[in-house]
């Protein structure tokens, strides 16, 4: 457990970083509650994040398989929308699980992003996305998400095989909570509403150059 934590209302960024050490995306979340191992957090639609996007101009999904990493990436200024997410990120674990709520608030799905943990730092919580994702639909039925982006990550040496296995059997483990219909799968949080009057979260300023960012782009799922 870390001695850093953070109070109701605050801001506090997650960071995914890149393995040569890099941040790649930055999303700002306003802290529901966390315990010092455990944050959850709130990011609405419509949020100002850090995103990114190839080197060349194209979004990640419009690049070819496998060119997804191997063109450099680049950091711009972009906004979080079609879904807003309550995300529960714990120091120990693989993954951070996302609520999907719809612009009309309404609980749509659990979206699993399995991460490889780095601690907490002044102000964020750092990981490495691990590009192999899990979904888990309201019915508890689950099921594998960027199967082909991570063989291809493997391929290049964004991540390496040990790491891979280590993200198989984080999913593993939360496939057999949703088949128990376990939590956070037990409808927890599903009934969620932000407060009254709760502004957004914010980015600080000086995140990003002027030169850096060439409108937004859309957000990943």
């Amino acid at each position: 457990m870390s001695d850093r934590r953070w109070r109701p209302g605050e801001t506090v960024l997650e960071r995914f970083h890149r393995p040569d050490g890099s941040i790649g995306q930055v999303h700002p979340l306003r802290v529901l509650e966390d315990d010092g191992r455990v944050l959850r957090g709130w990011l609405p639609a419509g949020t100002a994040i850090v995103g990114s996007r190839l080197a060349d101009g194209r979004l990640m999904r419009e690049a070819p398989l496998e060119q997804r990493f191997r063109v450099p990436r680049v950091a711009v200024a972009d906004s979080w929308h079609g879904a807003s997410t309550l995300r529960r990120i714990a120091e120990d674990e693989w993954s951070s699980v996302w609520w999907f709520f719809d612009l009309e608030g309404r609980f749509k799905n659990w979206y699993v992003n399995l991460e490889i943990p780095l601690g907490r730092s002044p102000g964020a919580v750092d990981r490495i996305d691990g590009v192999l994702d899990v979904v888990v639909e309201r019915d508890g039925s689950w099921r594998w998400d960027d199967e082909d982006e991570a063989e291809a990550a493997i391929e290049v040496g964004r991540l390496t095989l040990e790491q891979f296995d280590r993200l198989r059997v984080e999913g593993e483990r939360i496939g057999a909570l949703a088949d128990r219909g376990a939590y956070p799968f037990d409808g927890t949080d599903t009934d969620f509403r932000p407060g009254p009057g709760w502004p957004a979260p914010e980015l600080p300023a000086g995140l990003l150059s002027p030169r850096s960012g060439e409108g937004p782009a859309p957000a990943r799922r």
